[in-house]
C-alpha cells in the first residue's frame, strides 16, 4: 500500500495543496486538474484515482485555485490561470524527488481538461497522456488542441448532450493518437451506478498503455 502525503506547491506567489500518493513500482504519475477549489477532496476524482493507483500508476490530486479565488465563481473558467498552476505543478514533480524521472500524465475534469490540454500542447513530450472525464476540452485554444501530442481520451456521459457536442468540436481539432467513448446512461457527474466505474476502467487502461513509453 502506499501513503498519501500532503504536498504545498509554490504557485504564482500563493501555494496550491495536494494529496500524492504513489504505489510501488508505479508506471508513472498523474496529475488531476479540476476547475473548482478543494478538488483534491472530491470523491469522484478520488474513486477514480484509487482505480489508478490499483493499476500501479501514481496520483497527484490538486486544488488549481485557493479557497479566496475559488469563491470567484468566473475564475473556474480562467484556463489560462488553471493552465499556469498546473504547469508549475508539473514543473515541481519533475524536481521532487519521490517523483522526479516518472512518465506523467494528466487527468481533467470540468474546465480542467482545458487547462490539462494547454498543458500538454505546451509540455509536448513531457505528458504521455491526456483523459478528459465529463470535460470542457472546447476551451482550449485551437492551437493548443493541434499541437498536443499525448495520446489523450474524452469521456462524456450519455446524457450529457450539449457536453457531447463541445467535445465533439474539440475531438475534432485533435490530431494526436485518440479516442472519445460516450458512456451509456451517464449524465455530467457520472452518478449513475456503474458509470464512473467505467470511466476510471477506461482511464486506467489508457494510462496503463502509454505512460509507460511513447507510441511507436
Amino acid at each position: 500500500m502506499s501513503a498519501s502525503t500532503l504536498v504545498r506547491i509554490p504557485a504564482d506567489g500563493t501555494t496550491i495543496e495536494g494529496m500524492l500518493e504513489i504505489p510501488a513500482r508505479a508506471a508513472g504519475l498523474v496529475l488531476f486538474a479540476h476547475g473548482s477549489g478543494s478538488s483534491r477532496h472530491s470523491p469522484r476524482n478520488n474513486y477514480v484515482a484509487g482505480e489508478l493507483r490499483a493499476a500501479g500508476i501514481g496520483t497527484l490530486l490538486m486544488d488549481l485555485l485557493t479557497p479566496e479565488e475559488d469563491a470567484d465563481y468566473s475564475r473556474r473558467f480562467d484556463i489560462a490561470l488553471l493552465t499556469r498552476r498546473l504547469l508549475q505543478a508539473a514543473r515541481w514533480v519533475a524536481k521532487h524527488d519521490e517523483t522526479k524521472g516518472l512518465p506523467l500524465g494528466l487527468f481533467g475534469a470540468s474546465t480542467g481538461a482545458a487547462a490539462a490540454l494547454e498543458a500538454a500542447a505546451a509540455l509536448g513530450d513531457g505528458i504521455r497522456a491526456v483523459v478528459s472525464r465529463g470535460g470542457r476540452p472546447d476551451l482550449a485554444t485551437e492551437q493548443a488542441l493541434r499541437t498536443v501530442s499525448a495520446p489523450t481520451l474524452l469521456l462524456v456521459g450519455g446524457y450529457d448532450d450539449g457536453v457531447i457536442d463541445l467535445n465533439q468540436l474539440a475531438f475534432d481539432l485533435l490530431r494526436c493518437r485518440k479516442e472519445m467513448v460516450i458512456v451509456p446512461g451517464a449524465t455530467h457527474l457520472f452518478e449513475e451506478p456503474g458509470t464512473l466505474e467505467a470511466v476510471a476502467t477506461r482511464a486506467a487502461g489508457w494510462f496503463a498503455e502509454h505512460l509507460p513509453s511513447r507510441p511507436q
